[in-house]
């Protein structure tokens, strides 16, 4: 199959190829073609737009944590049943996790996935620039396929006239279109980035960026850039190991406070043989008949009243923990089994406690990156020595008030030490890093393991209320 796809990228943070891409995706669903949605990168954010305006789920892509035929895999995967994806890039198009070559962005995702790029601009307040700036992106990596511009924010149809053939008089780019600047398709940002798909609420925002894409943009062009892209090359398919013959059941925290989770790693569980059942530590007021928990990131702090005022639930997971069942826990997961949130002005919400230590946010405290974590002991991941890579993207961090013992070591992208990560308390491990378990797939394995143990010593002694 030839898989028809296209990069987003843009020249900077900022130019707008959320909008861009939430545009596209939008205005292509209406057209009633079958549009699959990724995100280069770590975020969890912008894939849930993604999926809300494309009516997808929507996957992450990422040339730093996951191997290039694991980047194929996972885009051929979702795209089995789709006329074309669209693939939003991160930051700016060549900027990734080093210096000097494309590891860790979007240009080096586009050839990994031999994928056209279609570059967005920021034209405010630009005119014949716009031509340089396009050439300069087209030409600055021969193997980057720079195919066409988009242009954002562009002030008039006689600005777009005039950037166009500007573009397309200096370049061999064609420009696929424009939109203009309108703050109401616009998402808000707070500290984490933007509001979540849950919180922007009615789908007529989507919809409104529908119609603004349908009005200056070429559909037809961007569709034909897809199918421009050709053959996918393809490497070793990932191994998913067939499902154990007894399935155990894991819940997973959805809800307002804990949403952040890599689609692939809910998968892998499933590949496994676990079944996922979901529930909310803000408004459940007891666990459901499960063999593990896990507590993906999210946004506890803006919810930290209504978590504390859940005594229920707080007491089930405590125990839950103290019985030795195992637990898995990402950044907001973690916050959440320490002694209390500290939110940004400074009051005090009490959590489960299984930590001795508070979670507080301070605005200047970003930790911000990709991470390699090995286990330094054994643990419901793995064994002493396993690696599996992930990342960080955090404001709090913890005040301990006693001792605090680590699964394993942390690295950054260079290799360079990054102190300890994955608090351990019995069969409960907690990372603020957001591990991506396609990067090592043993540890869906193990924690699947985990919960088979949990089952073999009598799932009563551990599901519902304590």
């Amino acid at each position: 199959m030839s898989y028809p796809r296209l990069v987003i990228a843009g020249t900077h943070s900022g130019v707008g190829k959320t909008t861009v891409t939430l545009a596209l995706l939008a205005a292509l669903k209406a057209r009633g073609r079958r549009v699959q949605p990724f995100k280069a990168g770590p975020d969890f954010i912008d894939p849930g737009h993604h999926a809300r305006a494309a009516g997808r789920v929507a996957r992450n892509l990422d040339t730093w944590m996951l191997a290039p035929e694991t980047n194929r895999h996972i885009l051929t995967s979702a795209a089995a049943d789709a006329e074309l994806s669209i693939i939003e890039g991160m930051m700016g198009l060549y900027d990734g996790s080093t210096a000097v070559d494309e590891t860790g962005s979007t240009a080096g995702l586009a050839q990994q996935l031999a994928a056209p790029v279609l570059l967005v601009l920021d034209a405010s307040a630009m005119a014949r620039s716009a031509a340089a700036m396009a050439w300069g992106y087209a030409n600055f990596a021969s193997a980057v396929p720079v195919k066409g511009v988009l242009l954002n924010r562009v002030g008039s149809d006689g600005h777009y006239r005039l950037l166009k053939q500007a573009i397309e008089a200096e370049t061999n780019l064609t420009v696929a279109g424009y939109l203009k600047p309108d703050p109401t398709l616009s998402i808000p940002d707070r500290h984490l980035g933007l509001l979540t798909a849950h919180e922007q609420g009615a789908t007529d925002f989507y919809d409104r960026l529908a119609h603004a894409a349908i009005e200056t943009i070429d559909l037809d062009h961007v569709e034909a850039l897809a199918r421009s892209a050709g053959e996918l090359p393809m490497g070793p398919r990932v191994s998913i190991v067939a499902p154990q013959k007894r399935i155990v059941r894991i819940g997973v925290a959805r809800d307002a406070a804990f949403c952040f989770y890599y689609p692939d790693n809910l998968e892998l569980l499933e590949a496994e043989g676990a079944e996922l059942v979901r529930f909310s530590p803000v408004t459940d007021q007891a666990l459901p008949d499960v063999e593990m928990l896990y507590l993906g990131g999210g946004y506890p702090e803006l919810h930290a009243e209504a978590l504390a005022a859940n005594m229920p639930m707080r007491q089930a997971i405590r125990t839950f923990a103290e019985r030795g069942g195992p637990i898995y826990a990402e950044c907001g997961g973690l916050m959440y089994l320490t002694e209390a949130i500290r939110d940004f002005d400074g009051t005090s919400h009490e959590m489960v406690g299984l930590f001795p230590a508070d979670a507080v946010m301070r605005k200047p405290g970003l930790t911000l990156g990709y991470r390699t974590l090995r286990l330094a002991s054994p643990c419901i991941l793995g064994d002493s020595g396993l690696t599996v890579r992930g990342h960080e993207f955090h404001y709090s961090t913890l005040e301990p008030h006693g001792a605090l013992h680590y699964a394993g070591t942390l690295a950054d992208a260079q290799g360079r030490p990054k102190g300890h990560d994955g608090l351990m308390v019995r069969n409960t491990v907690a990372l603020y890093t957001h591990l991506h378990f396609a990067s090592q797939p043993h540890v869906a394995r193990a924690l699947v393991a985990a919960a088979h143990r949990t089952a073999a010593r009598g799932s009563s002694h551990f599901g519902g209320a304590p």
